[in-house]
């Protein structure tokens, strides 16, 4: 039994209804290779939000401490999510997620690293530049706009997929990718 399928099944059917979600621009998702889903965060549901609105699986960083209780950890391992230390460099996650984008699948980053408390994109991390400049995939921003109300809409917004090619040939740093990436997230929640 796939536990990714049957989650992202069971949640669809919860958060659909429940936030009367609308997805605009799904197919910004590129269908096959390497790909970045850079999303803002405002609240610890936006990754099952966003892995149930893309069209393909994604793999999830998520904070090493969820992993040290049995049953949790031990689900989120079967749905793709892998474990990060926050506040520190991890060499283990990012060579994982650099393994991840080489199998020519989907990691889902959320570059602010900790949700925002006033609902505005936040300053990004520069995680999500590293994994852009040190693969070949392209980067696909995704707006999650809220409130995360029930029975009000919830829209999440897929924007068009950057070439980063520019900046790998340019030799742009980190911080000024994840900064670039951070301005298209925050033009999606501006134009809804």
């Amino acid at each position: 039994m796939n536990l990714y399928k049957v989650g992202k099944f069971l949640c669809s059917v919860i958060f659909y209804p429940l936030y009367r979600i609308k997805v605009v621009g799904r197919e910004n998702i590129p269908k096959e290779g390497p790909v970045i889903i850079c999303s803002n965060h405002i609240s610890n549901v936006d990754p099952p939000v966003v892995g149930i609105t893309s069209s393909r699986d994604i793999h999830f960083m998520a904070k090493e401490e969820l992993f040290r209780k049995k049953i949790i950890g031990t689900i989120l391992l079967n749905v793709n999510a892998f474990p990060v230390k926050r506040g520190m460099r991890d060499r283990n996650a990012l060579r994982g997620g650099l393994k991840i984008l080489e199998e020519n699948k989907v990691l889902g980053l959320f570059p602010e690293g900790t949700r925002s408390k006033n609902g505005e994109v936040g300053e990004g991390l520069a995680g999500a530049g590293f994994f852009a400049l040190r693969s070949t995939a392209w980067v696909v921003p995704c707006a999650i706009i809220g409130p995360y109300k029930p029975f009000k809409r919830l829209k999440v917004v897929y924007g068009p997929p950057i070439d980063m090619q520019s900046y790998r040939d340019g030799k742009a740093t980190a911080r000024e990718t994840t900064d670039m990436i951070m301005k298209e997230i925050k033009k999606l929640t501006k134009n809804q």
